[in-house]
C-alpha cells in the first residue's frame, strides 16, 4: 500500500460552479451561461453568475482548506475567464486571478492540482464553429493550455486536461441534459473524438515544454456488475464498462477506441489519423477517475448497439441524486482501470454524496450519512490498494456547496455549507470528520464516525 510520495488527501471544485463572474477577472460567456437562461433547464433557475463568489473570497476559501487539513486542492481554470472569446485576446485580470490562487495555495502548503477544462466552453466557439464538434476547437484548447502551462507550470505539478469527457459528449450531445442540450449520437461521438484530440494536443504541448510534473485526463465511470451469473450478463457488463470507461480510457493509452465499440457503432465512430494516434498513445502519466455509484447490467441482444441495458439495483440506499450507494464498486473500478491501463498511478479525482435541504443549526450542519458514505468509500479504496492499485490521491467532491449544474442549488455535496444569499461558509460535520481523518494519518484512522471527536477537528467556518 505504501507510495513513494505523500498521499494527496484533497477536495475538488470547478470554476463555473463556484467562482461567479463579478469584479476580479470578469469572464466571457460560456455555454452553461446560455443553457442556464433556457426556461426549465436548471432547477430553481440557478445560474453561475454568483454561486459561491469564490473569485473575491478565494483567500477565505483557502483558509477553510487549511481548517480541513487538506493536502491538495483540485480546481479548474475557466477558459472564458482567461480568453473570453476562446481564442484571441487575453483577459489579464482573469489570468492574474489564477496566479494569485495558486500562490495562496502554495503559501498554505496545499498542493495545487489544475483541471484545464471542466465543461465551460467559451460560447463564442459554440456559436461561431459549433463548439467541440469542430476540429479547430481542439487546436484552440491546446493554445489555451499552453498559456496556462507557461503562467502556472512553475508551481502546478499535477494537471488534468479535461474533466469527464463522457459527460460532455453523452450528457451534452446524446442524452441532452447538459449544455448545449443536443440529442444526436453521431454528433456526440464527434464531440468525444475532438475532446480526445484536444487532450492529446494539450499533453503534447506540456511534454514539449519540458514542464516538471505529470498530466492526464479526468475519466468518470460507474462499475458495471452483471445482473446474474450467466456468461451473457458477465460479457454485457464488460461491454458496458468499455462503452463508458473505455470510450475515453482506451484512446489515451492504446491510441484507439475499444474493438467492441468499433464493431458495435461502425462508421458512426470517427477514425483517428496516424498523427492523432501517435499523440494519443500513452498520453497519460496516471489514471484519474471520478466515482459516485455503480450499476447492474444485463444482456439485451438487439436493443442497444452494444447489447446491454442497466437493470434495477434494488435494496440499495441512494443519495439525493437518486444514485445507489455502492462503495464496493469503487474497489472494483479502481482495480479494472489499473489492470487495463498499465498499472499506472491512480488518482480518485471526485467522490462524494449529495444531500438536500441541509441547514445550519446552532452553527452546525449535521450530515452523518455523508460521513458514512465517505468512510465506506475510503475503506473500498484501501482494499483496492491492498490488491495492487497504486492510489496516490483522493479528492472529495466537493469542497463547498455549489451550483450542481442542471440540478441548480438544491443538491449539496460540500464539506462546507454555503449560504448562497449571505455567502457565509460553515464547515459541516463531514468536513470536521475529514479534517480529523487526515490529522490522524488517513488509512490508519478508520473507525466509526461516532467515535471521533469532531470538536477538535477545526473551526466551523467564517
Amino acid at each position: 500500500m505504501a507510495t513513494s510520495k505523500p498521499f494527496l488527501w484533497g477536495a475538488a471544485t470547478s470554476a463555473f460552479q463556484i467562482e461567479g463572474s463579478s469584479e476580479s477577472g470578469e469572464r466571457g460567456t460560456n455555454i452553461w451561461d446560455v443553457y442556464c437562461e433556457i426556461p426549465g433547464k436548471i432547477a430553481g433557475q440557478g445560474t453561475g453568475l454568483n454561486t459561491c463568489d469564490h473569485v473575491r473570497r478565494y483567500r477565505d476559501d483557502v483558509a477553510l482548506m487549511n481548517a480541513l487539513n487538506l493536502r491538495a486542492y483540485r480546481f479548474s481554470i475557466s477558459w472564458p475567464r482567461v480568453i473570453p472569446q476562446g481564442t484571441g485576446a487575453l483577459n489579464a485580470a482573469g489570468l492574474d486571478f489564477y496566479d494569485r490562487l495558486v500562490d495562496e495555495l502554495v503559501a498554505a502548503g496545499i498542493v495545487p492540482c489544475a483541471t484545464l477544462y471542466h465543461w465551460d466552453l467559451p460560447n463564442a466557439l459554440q456559436e461561431e464553429q459549433s463548439g467541440w464538434e469542430h476540429s479547430d476547437t481542439a487546436n484552440h484548447f491546446a493554445e489555451f493550455s499552453s498559456i496556462i502551462f507557461k503562467r502556472l507550470g512553475d508551481r502546478v505539478k499535477h494537471w488534468f486536461t479535461i474533466n469527464e469527457p463522457w459527460c460532455i459528449a453523452y450528457g451534452g450531445y446524446i442524452g441532452g441534459g447538459f449544455a448545449p442540450g443536443i440529442q444526436d449520437r453521431a454528433r456526440g461521438f464527434q464531440v468525444g473524438h475532438q475532446l480526445l484530440r484536444a487532450h492529446a494536443l494539450a499533453v503534447a504541448a506540456f511534454r514539449s515544454g519540458g514542464y516538471d510534473g505529470e498530466i492526464g485526463i479526468g475519466l468518470n465511470s460507474e462499475f458495471m456488475f452483471p445482473a446474474s451469473d450467466s456468461k451473457q450478463d458477465h460479457d454485457a457488463a464488460q461491454r458496458a464498462l468499455l462503452d463508458m470507461a473505455g470510450w475515453f480510457g482506451d484512446p489515451v493509452w492504446f491510441g484507439d477506441y475499444p474493438d467492441e465499440m468499433r464493431s458495435a457503432y461502425g462508421d458512426m465512430l470517427p477514425q483517428f489519423s496516424d498523427e492523432d494516434q501517435e499523440l494519443l498513445t500513452r498520453s497519460i502519466d496516471f489514471i484519474a477517475t471520478n466515482y459516485y455509484f455503480s450499476d447492474v447490467v444485463r444482456a439485451t441482444p438487439g436493443q442497444h448497439p452494444m447489447a446491454y441495458e442497466r437493470a434495477p439495483c434494488p435494496n440499495r440506499p441512494t443519495t439525493a441524486m437518486g444514485w445507489p450507494i455502492v462503495p464496493e464498486g469503487l474497489e472494483s473500478l479502481l482495480i479494472w482501470l489499473s489492470d487495463r491501463y498499465g498499472k499506472l498511478p491512480v488518482y480518485l479525482t471526485e467522490n462524494g454524496m449529495a444531500k438536500e435541504n441541509e441547514t445550519v443549526e446552532d452553527g452546525c450542519v449535521h450530515d452523518p450519512e455523508r460521513i458514512e458514505y465517505i468512510r465506506t468509500h475510503f475503506e473500498a479504496a484501501r482494499r483496492a490498494m491492498e490488491k495492487g492499485v497504486d492510489l496516490r490521491g483522493y479528492f472529495v467532491w466537493s469542497l463547498i456547496d455549489n451550483l450542481e449544474w442542471a440540478h441548480g442549488f438544491a443538491k449539496r455535496f460540500g464539506l462546507v455549507h454555503c449560504d448562497f444569499e449571505t455567502q457565509v461558509r460553515t464547515i459541516k460535520d463531514s468536513g470536521l470528520w475529514y479534517a480529523d481523518w487526515i490529522a490522524r494519518g488517513g488509512w490508519d484512522a478508520i473507525e466509526s464516525p461516532q467515535h471521533l471527536d469532531l470538536s477538535s477537528a477545526g473551526e466551523r467556518g467564517k
